[in-house]
This record gives C-alpha cells, sequence and structure tokens, in this order.
C-alpha cells in the first residue's frame, strides 16, 4: 500500500486529479454544462476551496492508486491502466451520474450524460498514468 510505486502514482495521479479535473471540467465542458443544468441553484462555491481540493485530489489518486495496485496483477500499463480507469469512470460518471439524475436537479439527462462521459475520459487518462508509472517503478 506505501510501495514506492504506489507513493509515486499517488502524486502523479492526484496532479492529474487537479489540472486535468481543472481542464475537462473547468475549461472544456463548463460553457456546455451551463446549458444544462437542472433546476437547483447556488451549488458551486465561489472561490474553491483549494486545500480541500488539493486533500481530495490527494485522497482520490491514493485510493485509485491503491486499487490499481492490486488489479493489475503485476502487468502494469498504460493499456491496462486505461482499461481499469475506463470501468472506473463508469461507475463513478455513468453508475452515480445516472443516480444523481434521478435523485437530484443538478443537471438534465443530456448534462448527465455528457459529465458521465467526461468522467470515463478523466479515469482513462488517470489509468493510463497509474499505469505508466506502475509499470516504470515496478520490479
Amino acid at each position: 500500500m506505501f510501495s514506492k510505486s504506489n507513493l509515486i502514482s499517488t502524486i502523479v495521479t492526484a496532479i492529474w486529479s487537479c489540472m486535468g479535473g481543472f481542464l475537462l471540467w473547468g475549461v472544456l465542458i463548463d460553457p456546455f454544462l451551463q446549458g444544462h443544468l437542472g433546476s437547483a441553484t447556488g451549488l458551486m462555491k465561489e472561490p474553491i476551496d483549494v486545500m480541500y481540493l488539493v486533500i481530495g485530489c490527494v485522497i482520490q489518486g491514493f485510493a485509485f492508486s491503491t486499487i490499481y495496485s492490486k488489479w493489475g496483477s503485476n502487468e502494469y500499463s498504460a493499456g491496462n491502466g486505461l482499461t481499469f480507469g475506463i470501468w472506473v469512470g463508469i461507475l463513478a460518471g455513468f453508475g452515480n451520474g445516472l443516480i444523481d439524475y434521478a435523485t437530484s436537479n443538478m443537471l438534465d439527462l443530456t448534462g448527465a450524460l455528457t459529465n458521465g462521459l467526461i468522467y470515463v475520459v478523466f479515469f482513462a487518462i488517470m489509468g493510463a498514468i497509474a499505469g505508466i508509472v506502475f509499470k516504470m517503478t515496478s520490479k
């Protein structure tokens, strides 16, 4: 759990979590999602709490890397990590996204499905990164 590979992967995936999340949701998809908001208001914090964002990204990177280290079964690669990330993205993006759509007014259905797709892309990239790091740092 606290192996060199896992710790390096945690750092690199946490950086992707912060920067990639900002790139995908904050820059690329935000204008589209603004047109697909549900009736809920005041959802987003202005300004964001950077300290808790960073802590959350580190926790996400550590959990993702730890689970991948078990799933990868010492056959680590970018492709193996990409596949793992796609499944995590499906779980988080489409699974949770459709549950949120069914129980809240955050996004309309088009927004929820698009957001689910972005989750798949986000975690697929995170998985590829983790796969590369584990391959380079594992014996």
